[in-house]
Order: structure tokens, then sequence, then C-alpha cells
């Protein structure tokens, strides 16, 4: 005999006077998002966790959708079951309903009419035994005797992004920063530079030809009239200037316009006049994955093709102190490869060895490294153990070294692409933190790179007070 669950109705001529059925369910939180969904309304009062939970859903239990979907369930899975049509309903909402509230819904027989109609009391209690929802409901009932496995529900998963919105309130409170954008020549440009700046996290000086920076802002529908704006011939020049306003201390971040990534690191590395430290200038991605508990910091993806053994060692350290500034005390740091043994014939498996024993010697310092690692090894605790790793990061990493930045790349775009992850960058290593964004980047992703370089300059200030003014000299 199968142990598959049935499902199976209850006929008109079954069905008696005073019959009743009930289901009971609790409301969480995804409910309401799945709500939203479903429905299409994203009211912020009905989505906003900063609402109080029971005013969040009194409006949207208003709707019925809710409340009619408890009654269409039992009247469909239990009574009378498969093959009821749902003709009309007459329903009262009489209490709202918070998260965490368990509702009893009930249906009761209350007259057989012509037609194989049926009229049904119907009553959603809480857990407190009040009437929430009160009223009838009339179904035409089945005429032919159904049972049938029970449709298994698909695993619905809400991708959670709450990642971001963490550490965008880390900056609250903190005032705006200084910015250099050079060459916002774009309506994307523009965009990112002023929703940063309506989100309390920069000020931005706008270099730039000036004729093309006023026309992006027109295209973008943005007001720039509040702002510095500083000519510059052509790209070159803007990102030029830009590196020349952070060396004076006019500005404490600088960001990406619409010229190439190139362009404004050619000013960056410039030998006399850039803004070079003793560390090798290095990019992040802090990627915000649904459903992961942590941020995860990949890196290089853009800036060091083929790093050599000294430069992974800077890489990592430039790593670790983004890691400490949104709040990850002691960052697992994962050294990536094909594989998790050692193969002499695999570069990457040599450095990750030698990184590790630089880290046993303090030559690394603030995190705890492992290496090499394979990529399920390092974020999947049961890969880990089926390999038989014992390790304090394998299965936890929250910083992931790759190779070189071809591996870095695709690792961050299968994240973004195939996995629904954001992914914020920043290039870290400068005398200042530099704010990489795209064009297809979101918002949420934008303005997390700009959080995540506030927070990066906030904490060198407080670190070295005065630190930029004296380099800039």
């Amino acid at each position: 005999m199968s142990d598959e669950p049935m499902i199976e109705n209850h006929t008109y001529d079954q069905i008696e006077i005073g019959q009743t059925a009930s289901i009971t369910r609790t409301l969480c939180e995804q409910d309401i998002q799945l709500f939203a969904l479903v429905s299409g309304d994203v009211n912020p009062a009905h989505l906003d966790t900063s609402y109080a939970a029971t005013d969040i859903f009194h409006r949207v239990i208003a709707h019925g959708m809710w409340g009619g979907g408890l009654i269409s369930a039992v009247l469909g899975t239990e009574l009378p079951g498969p093959g009821t049509i749902y003709l009309n309903q007459s329903l009262r909402f009489t209490r709202p309903v918070g998260l965490g509230d368990t509702i009893t819904t009930s249906v009761t027989v209350a007259e057989k009419r012509d037609h194989h109609n049926i009229l049904f009391d119907c009553r959603c209690v809480n857990q407190d035994g009040d009437d929430v929802i009160t009223g009838q409901a009339e179904v035409k009932a089945p005429t032919e005797k159904i049972r049938r496995p029970r449709i298994a529900l698909p695993d619905v998963h809400i991708r959670d992004h709450d990642g971001y919105r963490r550490l965008i309130e880390r900056t609250e409170g903190q005032g705006a920063v200084a910015t250099a954008v050079a060459h916002p020549c774009s309506a994307a440009a523009i965009t990112a530079a002023i929703e940063a700046a309506e989100a309390g996290l920069i000020v931005p000086i706008l270099i730039g030809p000036e004729t093309r920076v006023r026309k992006a802002a027109e295209e973008a529908a943005k007001d720039i009239s509040g702002f510095q704006l500083i000519d510059a011939a052509h790209s070159h020049d803007a990102a030029a200037k830009a590196v020349a306003l952070i060396r004076s201390g006019e500005a404490k971040l600088l960001m990406k316009g619409s010229l190439h990534t190139d362009e404004l690191m050619g000013a960056v590395v410039a030998s006399a006049t850039g803004l070079r430290t003793e560390r090798r200038i290095s990019h992040a991605y802090v990627m915000d994955v649904p459903d992961h508990p942590t941020p995860l910091i990949i890196t290089d993806a853009a800036i060091n093709i083929a790093p050599t053994l000294e430069g992974k060692a800077d890489i990592i350290r430039n790593a670790i102190d983004l890691a400490h500034v949104i709040g990850i005390e002691q960052p697992r740091v994962a050294i990536l490869a094909a594989v998790e043994t050692v193969i002499p014939a695999m570069q990457s498996t040599l450095d990750a060895a030698a990184l590790c024993k630089m880290a046993d010697r303090g030559q690394i310092t603030g995190g705890i490294l492992d290496g090499p690692l394979a990529f399920d090894n390092a974020i999947s605790e049961a890969a880990a153990k089926e390999k038989g790793i014992i390790s304090p990061v394998a299965g936890k990493a929250e910083i992931l070294v790759v190779p070189n930045l071809e591996a870095g790349n695709m690792l961050a775009k299968q994240l973004t692409f195939l996995g629904g992850a954001d992914a914020a960058g920043v290039v870290l290593g400068a005398r200042v933190p530099i704010i990489l964004t795209s064009r297809a980047d979101s918002l949420r992703t934008r303005l997390a790179s700009c959080a995540v370089a506030f927070l990066l300059a906030r904490a060198a200030t407080k670190a070295t007070p005065g630190l930029l003014e004296a380099q800039g000299a």
C-alpha cells in the first residue's frame, strides 16, 4: 500500500448540514512578501517592517486576498474538496492580523440549495480565540467522487537582500563625504552620484566637460545646481583633476563616472601625481547573496589580471581591512583554487599554501586564512565535511581570494546573474577608496558601493586624523 498522501472530496449528496472542516496557518513575513508579488501591491505600509506588525497586515487583509485564500483553501481541499467551484462570498474583517498570529479557518455547512449549491458559514479566529474574519461563502459542490494524490507545493524562496540595507544603516548620522566624481557625462553616471547625495552618503564634486555634464543631468532629469562643477577638457583631464582634488584634501572619495576604468586608474597609479600607497591597489566586490548569512567579499575581479604571490598578499590585506570596516571582526579568508590539495603543477595551490604560512608567521594579520580550497569547500560546510576538511574557514568563508582576474570576474557574474546576488564594487589600496559602479547596477547596489567607500574613508580618518591632508602635499 502506498504511503503517498491522498486528497479526497465530499460530493453534494454526501454533505450534511452542520458538517465542518478547518485548517490552521501562522502568518509569516514571507506570506506578506508573496502577497505583494502575486497582487502587485507593494505599498510600503504593507512591506516595511518599521510599521507595527498589526498595522501591516490589517491593511493587506482588507483586500480580502489572504483571508479569502484561507477560506478557499478549506473549501477546495477539505470540504467539499476537489471539484468545488467557488461562486461568491461575503466576508467581514473584524480584527487585524499580525506577524506570528496563528489563524484557524473553519467552514460549516449552513444550507444545501438547488443545483448542487451549498452555503457555508466561514470563520477565522486567532490564537486567542478572537474572530478576525466572519461571513459566508457559496460554492457549487462536486457530484462525482474524486480521490487522488495530494499535490506537493513547490518550495518558494524569497530572496533576502537585507545585507545592503544593514550596510547602509551603518553610515547614518556620520555626515556626507566630499567625493570627486570623474567625468559624469552620462545619465547613469549623474544618477548614481545624485542618488548617493540624496542618501546622505556623498557631496559630489562633478568634474568633466561642462556642457556634457549639464546635458547628462538634463537627460537624467536631475538638478545639479547645488553641486560644484569643475570643467575639464576630456575624460583624461577629468580623471587627472579628480585625483588632484584628492591629493589636495578637497575630496575624500573618488567616484568613477562614464569614463573607462583604465582611464581613471591610469591617473590613480601615476607615479608622480597619483594616489599610490605602499599597498598594491586591488578591487573587491561585497556580494549580497540571497539566503547567504553574511556578505561575501570576492577579490580581485577587476584590477589585477594575474597577481604574483606578493600581489595576492596585499590583495588579502586590503580585503581584511574592508571586512573589518563592514563589521566582520575576524574574517575567514578562503584562498581559492580548483582543488583543496597542494599540487606543484598548479601555481594557485602553491600560492595558497605560501600565503597561509605568511599568515602563520604574522606577515598577514587580522583574519583567519586557509587554502587551497575549492569553491564548494569554502562555502559549504557539508562539502567540506564530505572531503574530510577540518578547518575554521572551510564552509564559513567570508572573503574569497581568487587565483586571477578571470576567475574572480566569472565567479562574481555567476553569483549575480544565476544566483540573484548584488555586487557592490570598490577599489582598495589607494590613498582613498574608489567607487566603481556600473550602468547595470540597481539603486541598492550603487548606494551600497558608496556606503562601503564611505565607511572605509571614515575609518581611515578616525585611525589617522589629518592623514589625507598630509599625504596630499
